[in-house]
């Protein structure tokens, strides 16, 4: 079943944008849609009070009701809106003056009393048969001493229209900005996200003979700089390991090579003629060495391996620092004294570690020292307390190591003593072993030389 791809990071931040700028815009435009439409009401309402006011004073102290009943179209020519509705008359009477050229149905008004002044809270609200709003208020007067009723209502047919255009262009306008900030949008973030694309590409062109190519940093923005820094390290990473694995492989090949081009060697020769039953013992006594030296090497390679992949389990105990080189001390006893070599013992303490896994790490610096420290030396085993952990020294006398040396003693497969490893056992995998056991216990292992031909390996194990 195949998976959905993902959009894209361009589409994505532009609908994004996009709806941004369009809920803005749309934010605003009904913003000011309903602040016009409030002044609108606002207008309408003052305009029916103003009026209403105006003709209450104009009858109360100019117009009487006769002089209105015998000239009414001079009355209706004073109205500002043809539209409007303006109402006088006598109550239980017929109007004098109506003008309602709609026809429109007013709702039930309280009517303001003479004397008290128009509020808004008198207005009520109608609608026309087309569906446009009015505004309507009743008042009362006197005229000539005869009681008078002014009923008055605006129409807002007109101003609906301008209400409604400027819907459509609040409308057009959220339109404009979505479709405008979309094509912007898209544009700049492609031009904005072009250092991606260009590491993208970067990065399908490396291959194990392009580990060396890098991303430039300087073209690169500052937001993406910490990925192209993360990137062109993995590259180094990547380099690195390719570099050694391949030095790895050549080693290896190299160090499997040898036993079994021996092995071979014996079974030509033992083939070519018939032998006796003890030539064949030792023939077979000799291959047999080899291959146990190949099956060392295989484990050792896969402990490594393990140890690289972090499959290797550790389980911690709390170890006498005291009784381990002890232990170790007995353990090498007897070798150390066929080189008349002494192993001296130092310092006391207890550290949490894996106990197979730190027997295995002195195990093997001890035999390194033993193999080439000078004959009749003293090798010095010594535990002590520092910057919060421990540190196990294995110490002895040998030649003199350049720095260049000293740096390579914990890689795979190297034996800084071209002279003297020919007829060892060692394949030079011990010290690269000590170094993944302490990786698996959090520490490090060091080597020094603290004065000419003193050779000194620390295993720094941290407090747990």
């Amino acid at each position: 079943m195949r998976t959905r791809r993902q959009p894209s990071l361009t589409l994505r931040s532009t609908l994004a944008f996009s709806l941004v700028a369009m809920l803005a815009v749309a934010g605003a435009g009904f913003y000011l849609y309903q602040s016009m439409k409030a002044s609108v009401l606002i207008y309408s309402d003052h305009a029916v009070m103003g009026r209403l006011e105006h003709f209450r004073k104009l009858l109360h102290y100019e117009l009487t009701l006769d002089k209105l009943r015998d000239s009414p179209q001079i009355f209706k020519n004073m109205l500002d809106s043809e539209d409007d509705i303006f109402i006088i008359g006598e109550p239980g009477e017929p109007p004098v003056v109506r003008v309602n050229p709609l026809e429109v149905s007013l709702p039930d008004l309280p009517v303001v009393s003479h004397g008290t002044a128009v509020s808004v809270t008198d207005l009520r609200s109608g609608m026309t048969a087309s569906g446009a709003p009015l505004r309507a208020a009743s008042v009362q007067t006197t005229s000539g001493g005869r009681e008078v009723r002014l009923t008055a209502a605006h129409l807002m047919g007109k101003e609906m229209a301008m209400l409604a255009a400027f819907r459509e262009r609040i409308y057009l306008a959220v339109t404009l900005a979505f479709l405008l900030t979309a094509l912007l949008g898209y544009v700049l973030l492609r031009r904005g996200l072009r250092p991606l694309r260009n590491m993208a590409a970067h990065a399908a062109n490396i291959t194990p003979k392009q580990l060396d190519s890098r991303m430039d940093s300087q073209d690169t923005p500052v937001e993406l700089q910490q990925l192209s820094d993360a990137y062109n390290a993995m590259l180094d990473r990547l380099a690195n390991g390719y570099q050694r694995l391949t030095q790895f492989s050549a080693d290896l090949a190299h160090e499997i090579r040898t036993p079994v081009g021996s092995l071979m060697g014996h079974c030509q020769v033992a083939l070519r003629q018939s032998r006796s039953e003890d030539e064949y013992q030792a023939l077979i006594a000799s291959n047999l060495e080899e291959l146990e030296r190949i099956s060392r090497i295989v484990e050792s390679i896969l402990f490594l391996a393990r140890a690289d992949e972090a499959q290797s389990v550790v389980e911690p105990q709390w170890l006498s620092l005291q009784d381990e080189l002890q232990r170790i001390a007995g353990y090498f006893e007897g070798l150390a004294e066929e080189r008349h070599m002494t192993l001296h013992i130092t310092g006391d303490g207890s550290v949490s570690a894996d106990p197979l896994l730190l027997r295995r790490a002195l195990s093997n610096l001890v035999a390194n020292a033993v193999r080439y420290a000078d004959e009749g030396s003293e090798i010095l085993m010594r535990a002590m307390a520092i910057d919060g952990g421990w540190r196990i020294d294995v110490e002895n006398q040998g030649p003199v190591l350049s720095d260049e040396t000293l740096n390579k003693l914990f890689d795979r497969f190297y034996r800084g003593d071209a002279s003297r490893h020919q007829s060892s056992d060692s394949y030079g995998l011990g010290l690269a072993i000590v170094t993944a056991i302490m990786q698996l216990h959090g520490g490090k292992v060091d080597v020094q030389q603290p004065t000419p031909g003193r050779i000194r390996f620390s295993l720094y194990f941290p407090t747990r």
